[in-house]
Formats: C-alpha cells, sequence, structure tokens
C-alpha cells in the first residue's frame, strides 16, 4: 500500500493502482497550474511517486515533509497551490484523454483534499522536506503528453513511464 500521510494522524491509503491513477490526475493538473518556485518543486515530487520508476507499494509522503516556506505568505501561497491542483483535478480536467476510466479517484481526490485543507503548514517538521530542491524542480514537459516530465531524474513523463 501507498500512504500520504496529512496532520493529526489522517492519512490516504491507496493501492498501487488507485495510487497510478492519482499521480496522473494530479499530475495533469500541477502540469496546467505550475508558475512559482515552490509549484514546480511540488510537481517534481509528484514525479516520484511513479511507481514504474520507483517500484509498487512504496511511494507517498506525508504533508509535515514538505517544506512549505519560512514565511506565513510563502505557507500560504504552497497550501493555495496545492488546493487549486486538486480542484482542478477535481473538475476532471483532462480525464478524457486518460486511456482508461480514472475510477474512484474522486473520492482520493475529495479526501486527500480535505486533509490539505485541515493541515497546518505551520506544523511541518523543519529540516526533513521531501520536496526535491530548486536544482531539482520538474521545469521540462513532455511534448508528447503536455506535462511536466521527471527531469532532472530520468528523462521521462509519468505517463511514458507507463507506456502510454
Amino acid at each position: 500500500m501507498n500512504v500520504f500521510h496529512g496532520g493529526d494522524g489522517r492519512h490516504l491509503e491507496m493501492t498501487n493502482g488507485g495510487t497510478a491513477v492519482f499521480v496522473d490526475v494530479l499530475m495533469l493538473a500541477v502540469s496546467a497550474l505550475a508558475r512559482a518556485p515552490w509549484d514546480f518543486r511540488f510537481a517534481a515530487l509528484l514525479t516520484l511517486q511513479d511507481q514504474n520508476v520507483m517500484g509498487r507499494g512504496v511511494v507517498g509522503f506525508g504533508l509535515a515533509e514538505l517544506e512549505w516556506g519560512d514565511t506565513p505568505q510563502e505557507r500560504a501561497a504552497a497550501k493555495g497551490f496545492l488546493l487549486r491542483v486538486l480542484d482542478l483535478a477535481l473538475s476532471r480536467h483532462r480525464w478524457e484523454e486518460l486511456t482508461y476510466e480514472p475510477a474512484r479517484v474522486e473520492g482520493y481526490l475529495r479526501t486527500y483534499r480535505s486533509m490539505v485543507e485541515e493541515f497546518d503548514p505551520e506544523s511541518a517538521t523543519a529540516g526533513t522536506s521531501v520536496l526535491p530542491g530548486p536544482d531539482e524542480a520538474a521545469m521540462a514537459s513532455c511534448v508528447r503528453h503536455r506535462v511536466l516530465d521527471a527531469l532532472p531524474f530520468w528523462e521521462a513523463c509519468v505517463f511514458c513511464t507507463a507506456g502510454v
């Protein structure tokens, strides 16, 4: 099982297939909205949830493990971005391009959105960030799939590694 942790012991546990769908729809949304450096770093973190590269059943991260920013404004901007990504994914942004029906993903997205909304970035654990650094931000785009890819980690997007 892959686990994404929120605050206060809340978590979202998904099967390998559920996680793949969750990451796919989030990549479609994050790629459309990323503008600021933190956004591209979060996109890079999503690419690291690609089980075709990282392995099945071993991905996930906790909201408390993210580096949300140093100031209240930075933390609010990062949280706002993540909520906008989830809202765009919930609007079924580009789902018609998927080669499958994303069953159950709406429930996963709603649960995760609730976890993010309730999470206080001020409670993040200092010094333990899983968020890739600025030099590892996902700035390149996969021309074929029109999403951010995993550079500098590997030369493919989540759809390319899935063979889509």
